[in-house]
């Protein structure tokens, strides 16, 4: 059984900092990808940050330089460091397994993000 369990999310201030984390099992094929993608109320998903095999990174405009996404191949973890949190941050986050034979896609539950002072 796939499981993808995350934790990390709450209530923070603007400004302020949160670590996400991922943690994946039960995934039988080889995992191309992991990262995060978020969506906000009457809004669509977006990217947030992804990480590929051999490292390669991806984040939307609006995080760089604010977010870093690690990843611990060993743990099948993937984590989501968000500093100098914005009010446009807050939204449901979630978390993204991609494996690329065969292409299929996991998801978490989501994580509720909230900035707010």
């Amino acid at each position: 059984q796939v499981q993808l369990v995350e934790s990390g999310g709450g209530l923070v201030q603007p400004g302020g900092s949160l670590r996400l984390s991922c943690a994946a099992s039960g995934i039988r094929f080889s995992i191309d990808g992991m990262g995060w993608y978020r969506q906000a109320p009457g809004k669509q998903r977006e990217l947030v940050a992804r990480m590929r095999s051999g490292d390669s990174t991806n984040y939307a405009d609006s995080v760089k330089g604010r977010f870093t996404i690690s990843r611990d191949n060993a743990k099948n973890t993937v984590y989501l460091q968000m500093n100098n949190l914005k009010l446009e941050d807050t939204a449901v986050y979630y978390c993204n397994v991609h494996t690329r034979w065969p292409a299929l896609d996991y998801w978490g539950q989501g994580t509720q993000v909230t900035v707010s002072s």
